[in-house]
């Protein structure tokens, strides 16, 4: 008799089922339909999506995220509609639930990584550089080779390629010398104490400004900076365009050559370290003047 009954009861059992999933059946049809539709939606709308975002963003990979994301939410939103067509709400309210605790437990698991990628999406909307920029940082300096969600390719002026994480772009100083298109040159250099600042002032910038490079000459100028142990020490500024050619190096370069070539036509020194021995403290006297008072 107890073996009766439990079959009895299982089969009640498969029953009611059977009748619930018959009078679900309609539901079913059409949540299945509704599922299609947007998965259809998601994937139409998300290449227009993409489109329109790649034109206003201009960053592939930054687009890409952004019609991805787009493209999930329309999908996961009929998954929403269909399982609450088929009365299961509850199981919507704990996925939702489930996917809340996942997403925090991935964010405290990947800090780093999640960092990263939103300073890489933030990064990407505000284009503060773009590849083929220069760019400097604290330990990096060099050409922009390609930007990624993570990090930031940056091959250096020695050859190597750096991988740098979006978040030290994000955080830190940033120096971008393509953006404006020029870059100011400075050269110190040092002239005797027996010459005349101005008239080295003079034949520098003159000479300086004949060179084919510079550009804004008017900018172009030298200004005494300080006082050195053998020398006046002088600042010589000038703007070339950059990047361009010639590159950094040979213009400094050539600009330190007709500096010094400029202050050898015009007699104006430029010192060797030099060392005086005075042995009166208020200065003048000599070492033969000191020895012939004793």
């Amino acid at each position: 008799m107890n073996l009766e009954k439990f079959w009895t009861l299982i089969n009640d059992k498969l029953i009611s089922w059977l009748e619930s999933g018959v009078q679900l059946l309609p539901n079913m049809i059409l949540a299945l339909m509704i599922l299609i539709f947007f998965t259809v939606l998601a994937k139409i709308s998300s290449i227009w999506f993409s489109k329109a975002i790649k034109k206003a963003i201009k960053t592939e990979q930054v687009a890409s995220l952004i019609s991805s994301i787009f493209k999930v939410s329309i999908i996961a939103i009929g998954i929403f509609f269909a399982l609450d067509i088929v009365k299961l709400s509850g199981a919507v309210m704990s996925l939702l639930a489930g996917a809340g605790i996942i997403g925090l437990a991935i964010g405290f698991a990947f800090q780093d990584m999640t960092e990263n990628l939103i300073a890489g999406f933030v990064m990407g909307v505000r284009k503060p550089f773009m590849v083929g920029d220069i760019i400097r940082t604290k330990d990096c300096f060099g050409t922009v080779s390609k930007i990624n969600l993570r990090n930031t390719l940056v091959e250096n002026f020695y050859g190597q390629l750096s991988y740098i994480p979006n978040k030290i772009l994000f955080k830190n100083e940033l120096q971008n010398y393509t953006k404006l298109g020029k870059r100011r040159i400075e050269v110190p250099v040092g002239i005797s104490y027996a010459d005349d600042p101005e008239q080295a002032r003079e034949v520098i910038v003159e000479a300086i400004n004949k060179l084919d490079f510079v550009v804004n000459q008017k900018e172009t100028d030298v200004y005494a900076e300080s006082f050195g142990d053998s020398s006046i020490n002088l600042l010589v500024w000038f703007w070339i365009d950059y990047p361009a050619d010639p590159g950094f190096m040979v213009v400094r370069h050539q600009a330190i050559c007709t500096i010094s070539r400029v202050l050898a036509d015009n007699d104006i020194l430029i010192p060797f370290p030099i060392r005086t021995m005075d042995f009166n403290a208020k200065g003048s006297t000599t070492l033969s003047a000191q020895l012939s008072q004793e």
